[in-house]
């Protein structure tokens, strides 16, 4: 069924009426979006200044987080993170610390030792004298009083006693805070030398030692003349051969003599005559004499001569 209204047609050159428009009022419960609504140039400024400003100020407060020290948050941020020290550089620090507080603590105690007066020598004790009297090695170490113990030294020590030559060695000990023993080692005499009426003790490198008042009381052979008489090289030789000897031995020998190196020759005090060779093998020779000596005498063939010049062959007759 056609709708009862028909359409109009407009004729050339005639204009429709328009339609009535809506007037531009917005209600009063209904807000305008901002975006929709024109703004002044003079309010858009202001809005971009007032970002602009917002903009300034929030790139101001977050300047100091950006310059902070590493591993270090600055008060009022929360996007800046700490990293803890590695536990092995830590380690390190400390024991780098302790060495050297332990270095420093040690150098100290070392410097106190050596340069206090507290460790002062104050008293010299002596032992092993024999031919030399422990009041003469004492005077010769009086130099020693007041100097620090660990400044004290075995060299000085013999330095100091050289004059003495009956001393052959020496050894120290501390004993803090102001003790210094000192132990002697003599040299040991071999033979009694003979010079006119003069009788000394003379040990193996023919050093004398002491002139005794009782040559009798000595249990020690007779060497006719000394170095000047026979010879250095012979007084030597008998020498060394006499140091070799055990002490029961030498305490048995009445006198030794040389006709040259390779022919010493020993005495007894009961006549019995020991043929001694050269000084090689001096040590083998000796324990061999010694040997033959502890055999029992037979009365029938009482031995007159020990021959251990060939050590390892000897023969008696």
């Amino acid at each position: 069924m056609g709708s009862p209204r028909r359409p109009t047609y407009a004729s050339p050159g005639r204009r429709l009426p328009s339609a009535p428009a809506e007037p531009d009022v917005i209600s009063a419960s209904k807000s305008a979006p901002e975006a929709d609504t024109p703004s002044l140039p003079g309010r858009k400024n202001a809005k971009d200044a007032g970002r602009n400003r917002s903009a300034d100020k929030v790139s101001a407060d977050r300047a100091p987080a950006d310059k902070a020290p590493a591993g270090k948050t600055p008060v009022g941020t929360g996007n800046v993170l700490a990293f803890p020290e590695p536990p092995g550089k830590r380690l390190k620090r400390n024991i780098m610390v302790t060495l050297g507080t332990v270095l420093a603590l040690v150098c100290a105690l070392l410097a106190a030792a050596i340069f206090s007066p507290v460790l002062a020598v104050g008293t010299v004790s002596v032992s092993g004298t024999r031919l030399v009297t422990t009041e003469k090695v004492q005077a010769a170490l009086e130099p020693l009083k007041g100097k620090p113990l660990p400044q004290i030294s075995d060299e000085e020590v013999s330095r100091l006693l050289a004059p003495l030559v009956q001393i052959k060695s020496v050894s120290t000990q501390a004993r803090p805070p102001s003790g210094l023993v000192v132990q002697v080692l003599e040299r040991v005499p071999v033979a009694l030398v003979k010079q006119g009426e003069q009788y000394q003790l003379v040990d193996v490198d023919g050093v004398v030692l002491a002139s005794p008042a009782d040559p009798a009381a000595v249990a020690l052979p007779v060497i006719d003349g000394g170095a000047g008489t026979i010879g250095k090289d012979l007084f030597q030789a008998t020498a060394a051969v006499l140091g070799a000897l055990p002490l029961d031995v030498l305490s048995k020998l009445s006198n030794a003599s040389a006709q040259s190196v390779d022919a010493v020759e020993l005495k007894l005090v009961d006549g019995q005559t020991i043929i001694w060779g050269n000084a090689g093998e001096k040590e083998l020779k000796a324990k061999v004499l010694e040997a033959l000596l502890k055999v029992p005498a037979d009365p029938k063939n009482p031995v007159r001569v020990y021959d251990v010049s060939a050590p390892r062959h000897p023969v008696t007759r």
